[in-house]
């Protein structure tokens, strides 16, 4: 029992056999005891070394060659001399398991060189002493040896020489393990470099690995169509690898295997110790081979895939044996490559979610997802229903209050029923009434029969890409929303729900509301009105007054206050408003019909201007033509309809013709008769 603890826990052994020599008692400790007087070791342990050394499970001590060992002794009366008392020798031949305990101290061996000197506790019970391992021969790779000791006795004369015996100290507390020392692959600056350069290489093939698996084939293809000049030669540069798919992913990640790999048994060599290795390898790895080129790679992969395509194009062919082989293997299996594509729902869906990051404004991204739900919808959902359309009977007559009513509506296409709303025959264009004089009261079946527009119905479930494809071929821009009622019990019949035109379609794919200035309502759905202003018009100062010196229809009448409104800025709205310019036209001296006389041409009544006469008053000329006689040279040209003369009338002095410097004109009716003045 004393032998087992003697080399783990040497001071509580070194203590009881104190206690027991103390008491005369004799010890038989390791090999035998000396005598009573005498100095004992009897185990030792490993303190320090210059190079790595361990204690192994079974008490053996393991140090590399050519090596300083720091050793602590213990023993009993233990001084600065027992140096003298402790030697090494080698075993040789010995099985597995074996101990040691047979070995004998005949031959001491120099591989293991004792030092001078045992720094002693003051007790005598362990000392320091430091020993050196010699290097092995070339052909041995490790050496074991066993303590030897020295039991001092008492000579037999009694003087001071002392005389013992040499024994090994067994049991595995003495034995010395010499290892050959482990030496490095390559040389410290070598093993640096290639550290450095494969932790770039795994950044690199982790980079990769995202940056270019995450470019799909379909992204590439947008990219070489629609990207800057830069991502269009990063992506031609890319896309002739990347449409290799598996290929290129096997590469990648053999590379990146073969990598971290390699880096780890550089690690190793270089620390020494398999843990620090693994612990060094995982920090550099995460780090600089996953966290940093990932990060980098995933915001500009397209760049980092261009600028390393050849070294990509490298590792595929030196991994060509293994990778290509799987890679088929993978084509086989899982199928080619298409990429990501989307259909209607998610293209609109990713519209919605990047709205806070692409540069589309609101009204594009409007149009955009319009666009895509027009086959999504019908003409039902976008329709004006009957009861809000705005329609004609077919017995009405064109006199000024329909006419009057018709322009109010504002409307271009104007549905014809006859008897019921939802019987609809006819279509009525407003531009049909451009001949039409409300005076004639002409009836409006003349006008319907004449031009017979072709009436346009659909069904309520036609689709809005399908209704565009229609009013598209020019055929009509309004048609007549109906559907197969067979409800109750008699037979099914066509039911008229409403109207759907150009606009509406037009409106729900920029999905906004397209207002025009005769507009009564923003929407026919919600029914908000426009503007109060505007939502209502007065055309009874074109009705025909019969006080009037001369009759002018009221198409010809509004054409005039249109033209001087716009044409003429002193009839302006800045200088007169539309409803005074209207009463002005209405009154009797202001419209004057002067008839020609071709018996008498030159008869006063014929001259409008005459030379070196002033005048006050504006003329415009609605029908017929006037010849001008203009300048000294008396120049003669001809004008028409909607010519005027005589502005400066309307904001300065009549001239005074005294004065040479004013230009004299002769004005004078000619051609036809009938000529009407203004």
């Amino acid at each position: 029992m004393a032998r087992e603890w003697s080399g783990r826990q040497g001071y509580i052994v070194t203590v009881l056999l104190f206690l027991c020599s103390a008491d005369g008692a004799r010890s038989e400790a390791t090999g035998g005891g000396g005598g009573g007087g005498g100095t004992q070791v009897l185990g030792m342990r490993l303190e320090t070394s210059d190079k790595p050394a361990s204690t192994g499970d079974d008490g053996v001590l393991q140090v590399t060659e050519d090596s300083s060992v720091q050793l602590r002794f213990y023993g009993l009366r233990l001084h600065p001399g027992a140096w003298r008392l402790i030697r090494f020798t080698e075993l040789s031949g010995r099985g597995e398991g074996d101990s040691g305990a047979g070995a004998t101290c005949s031959d001491f061996t120099k591989d293991i060189e004792v030092g001078t000197g045992m720094n002693v506790s003051g007790r005598g019970t362990s000392g320091l002493l430091r020993v050196h391992a010699k290097p092995l021969r070339k052909s041995q790779p490790s050496s074991e040896y066993v303590l030897c000791t020295r039991i001092d006795e008492p000579a037999d004369g009694g003087g001071d020489e002392r005389a013992g015996r040499w024994q090994p100290l067994g049991d595995g507390d003495g034995r010395l393990l010499v290892v050959e020392e482990k030496k490095s692959l390559l040389p410290l600056w070598l093993q640096v470099i290639l550290i450095l350069g494969l932790l770039v290489l795994s950044g690199m093939f982790s980079g990769l690995n995202l940056g270019l698996m995450a470019l799909d084939p379909m992204e590439l293809r947008i990219v070489q169509s629609c990207g800057t000049d830069k991502e269009k030669k990063y992506a031609r540069k890319i896309e002739p690898i990347r449409s290799k798919g598996n290929y290129l992913l096997c590469s990648l990640l053999l590379g990146n295997v073969l990598v971290n790999t390699t880096l780890t048994i550089l690690l190793d060599d270089l620390t020494g110790s398999g843990p620090g290795a693994v612990a060094a390898s995982t920090v550099g790895i995460v780090i600089f081979g996953e966290i940093a080129p990932q990060a980098l790679c995933s915001r500009h992969g397209l760049a980092v895939g261009a600028d390393t395509i050849a070294l990509t194009k490298f590792f595929m062919l030196l991994t060509f044996p293994l990778s290509f082989p799987v890679s088929k293997l993978l084509d086989v299996l899982l199928g080619q490559e298409i990429g990501t594509v989307y259909n209607r729902e998610k293209l609109v869906g990713m519209l919605k979610v990047t709205e806070p990051y692409n540069d589309l404004v609101k009204e594009e991204l409007n149009m955009i997802q319009g666009a895509l739900e027009l086959r999504t919808k019908t003409v039902e959902d976008v329709m004006t229903p009957l009861a809000d359309c705005f329609m004609i009977q077919a017995d009405a007559v064109l006199d000024f209050d329909t006419m009057s009513e018709i322009m109010e509506s504002g409307y271009t296409r104007i549905p014809v029923f006859d008897d019921e709303r939802c019987n609809i025959v006819d279509i009525l264009y407003v531009k049909d009434l451009a001949f039409v004089d409300p005076d004639d009261c002409t009836t409006l079946k003349t006008i319907t029969k004449f031009y017979n527009h072709p009436v346009h119905f659909v069904f309520h479930d036609t689709k809005l890409d399908t209704m565009l494809e229609e009013f598209k071929k020019g055929k009509s821009h309004l048609a007549i929303v109906q559907k197969v009622n067979d409800e109750g019990e008699g037979d099914p019949f066509y039911q008229v729900l409403g109207l759907v035109t150009l606009e509406d379609v037009i409106e729900e794919i920029i999905k906004s509301e397209i207002l025009d200035e005769s507009d009564l309502y923003t929407d026919n759905r919600t029914k908000k009105r426009v503007d109060a202003a505007k939502s209502k018009r007065d055309f009874s100062a074109f009705r025909p007054d019969s006080d009037a010196k001369a009759k002018i229809s009221p198409q010809l009448t509004l054409a005039a206050h249109r033209f001087l409104a716009t044409e003429v800025s002193l009839f302006g709205t800045f200088h007169v408003t539309e409803k005074v310019l209207l009463r002005i036209l209405r009154h009797p001296d202001v419209v004057q019909e002067l008839k020609f006389d071709d018996d008498d041409k030159r008869a006063p009544q014929h001259f409008l201007y005459q030379r070196g006469k002033p005048v006050d008053y504006f003329v415009l000329i609605l029908q017929g033509r006037v010849e001008v006689e203009a300048g000294n040279e008396n120049m003669k040209f001809e004008t028409g309809p909607f010519s005027y003369y005589g502005v400066m009338a309307l904001s300065t002095p009549p001239l005074d013709v005294n004065k040479p410097s004013q230009r004299q004109n002769v004005l004078r009716t000619s051609g036809q008769p009938g000529v009407t003045i203004d």
